[in-house]
């Protein structure tokens, strides 16, 4: 037996990277994943893998949310995933990036709880994770003030549903990488001036001498979704290559 093995898993951003390698990841583990995105194309690449139904659902509408959730009688564990990368201080970060930061990165999350929940409540018993970073409240960034003030208000929504909800048997916990190569970081790359020296630059600051994998990420996902990990709840877990120290 896999060590989520019959665990009921929805989560957000699972067409590539973090979200990709985790969704393989928890079924691998025998859990049934519903493996959710706004990429359709991306998505029916998961669908070859034992384990994993895929839905398009765009997680900053509520209504969306609402119908996904009608699927599902329990769900065992909830992974919020979705995020944007604004690169730019707040001089740079028009009201526009502002708010779609703000809308995919917490709203999503806040959204996605507040259907979810209610599920795991009538089982007094639920696992939500959230996708952080060590860009947020945990380390100051050059050039990410909206994404770092998004994931800092990430850090602070775990901790609060962790504490309301402790004595109903949910737990609640943040995952904070430092730099994972996925595509989105290879995107945001190329679209620099200096595309090698973006490159170069993000590999200057990784004291291990390399990046994270989005596959490595996954092991801490699988680890805070099994039973394993059932005293922990409240945390910000981070994995970022000794980034913050």
């Amino acid at each position: 037996m896999g060590r989520l093995e019959g665990k009921v898993i929805v989560m957000s951003a699972a067409a590539q990277g973090i979200g990709r390698a985790a969704a393989i990841a928890f079924a691998r583990e025998g859990a049934l994943v519903t493996a959710t995105d706004i990429n359709e194309e991306k998505l029916k690449e998961l669908a070859s893998y034992p384990g994993i139904k895929t839905r398009v659902v765009d997680v900053t509408k509520r209504d969306q949310i609402e119908a996904l959730a009608k699927e599902f009688d329990h769900v065992d564990v909830l992974f919020n995933v979705a995020g944007f990368v604004h690169h730019g201080s707040i001089l740079d970060c028009a009201e526009a990036d502002w708010d779609f930061t703000m809308n995919l990165n917490v709203r999503s999350m806040y959204l996605m709880i507040k259907v979810f929940l209610p599920k795991m409540l009538a089982r007094k018993s639920g696992n939500i994770i959230n996708m952080a970073s060590v860009a947020s409240s945990i380390k100051g960034v050059v050039n990410r003030c909206a994404y770092s003030t998004s994931k800092a208000a990430i850090i602070g929504l775990t901790k609060s549903v962790a504490a309301d909800f402790i004595e109903q048997g949910i737990r609640c916990n943040c995952i904070c990488p430092g730099t994972v190569d996925t595509p989105s970081l290879r995107e945001r790359i190329q679209a620099r001036p200096d595309p090698e020296q973006a490159m170069r630059d993000f590999l200057a600051r990784q004291k291990m001498g390399r990046m994270c994998t989005a596959e490595e990420v996954a092991h801490l996902c699988v680890y805070l979704a099994a039973d394993e990990s059932a005293f922990i709840t409240g945390t910000e877990q981070i994995i970022d290559g000794g980034w913050s120290m």
